[in-house]
């Protein structure tokens, strides 16, 4: 009789790919600043570990545009300039808003009614900044999925984690949440009846208006908008 065969085994994760979670997430929590310097001997002693998975983690956050490396002068966490934050906003409101459209003809019933409940969701949210955050990012990317198309996510997904490093993120405006909101049960209503020309009108109307809070109107003038 046959012993049976051995069990694959999942291999353990990267030191450091756990190394790049904990610097990704200093960064988004601003413990880390966008245009500060990354100190690698002390990460390395903070952490306890040796320089090669610091420079391999890294190397990932580089990828991910989170990081600039500086030759002879190291690493630093990636600092958004108003052209880079119009550029962002510019590709998200062409992907996203060509999506939505696609999301008119494609989505079930039910996947229509949890797109509602997601929105129910960010409008219970509207006094917690952080919960605001992540709720209204789950709407967007939920868009994405029931759209399909999995190389606009993987886009999206890069366009949005760099955006995190924005100093003037648009939600800290007074009144832009509210905005955004009446902005979110404008589209809503667009996906629900399927009309795909007023839902990609009103996502992209909605990254203009993200765009026209997040950088000053004089700072817009100056890069031509």
């Amino acid at each position: 009789m046959s012993s049976p065969a051995p069990k694959a085994s999942l291999a353990p994760r990267a030191l450091y790919q756990e190394v790049a979670e904990r610097l990704r997430a200093q960064i988004f929590n601003r413990d880390l600043e966008p245009g500060s310097w990354i100190d690698e001997l002390k990460i390395c002693q903070e952490l306890g570990i040796s320089r090669t998975p610091l420079r391999e983690a890294l190397k990932v956050l580089a990828a991910e545009g989170l990081v600039t490396m500086k030759v002879r002068r190291g690493a630093y966490v990636t600092e958004m300039s108003e052209q880079d934050v119009r550029e962002a906003y510019q590709l998200l409101a062409l992907l996203e808003s060509d999506a939505a459209a696609r999301v008119c003809e494609l989505a079930s019933e039910s996947q229509m009614q949890e797109l509602q409940d997601l929105h129910q969701d960010l409008v219970a949210q509207t006094a917690k900044h952080e919960a605001f955050f992540a709720s209204n990012e789950r709407f967007h990317l939920r868009i994405l999925e029931i759209e399909g198309n999995r190389w606009r996510q993987q886009i999206v997904t890069d366009l949005r984690r760099v955006m995190k490093l924005n100093r003037h993120h648009s939600l800290f405006k007074q009144g832009r949440i509210q905005d955004s909101l009446a902005e979110h049960e404008a589209l809503i209503a667009a996906l629900t009846r399927r009309d795909a020309q007023a839902a990609s009108e009103l996502m992209r109307n909605h990254f203009q208006n993200g765009l026209n809070a997040s950088i000053p109107a004089q700072a817009q003038s100056r890069l031509g908008s």
